[in-house]
């Protein structure tokens, strides 16, 4: 018999009110591929997923880089 139904939250869940019985050895086939794919190339960098934020910030002292952690958290200034 096939039953036919979605996986919801990891756990698959059957269409209709027929359920196979207690114990029963089952095999799962996908019909369609998931909607989500992965790009042929793989994840992105993390350049890529970071863009958008290059550059954004503006009016940062011209020692922001080396001294963050001064302006972020009062550490000592590096030299």
């Amino acid at each position: 018999m096939t039953y036919r139904g979605r996986v919801k939250n990891g756990v698959v869940v059957l269409d209709g009110p027929a359920r196979p019985p207690d114990g029963a050895e089952v095999s799962v086939r996908l019909l369609k591929p998931a909607r989500r794919r992965r790009s042929a190339r793989g994840p992105k960098t993390l350049y890529e997923r970071m863009k958008p934020f290059i550059g954004i910030a503006s009016d940062l002292p011209p020692d922001f880089s080396a001294n963050h952690d001064h302006y972020l958290y009062g550490t000592p200034k590096r030299q």
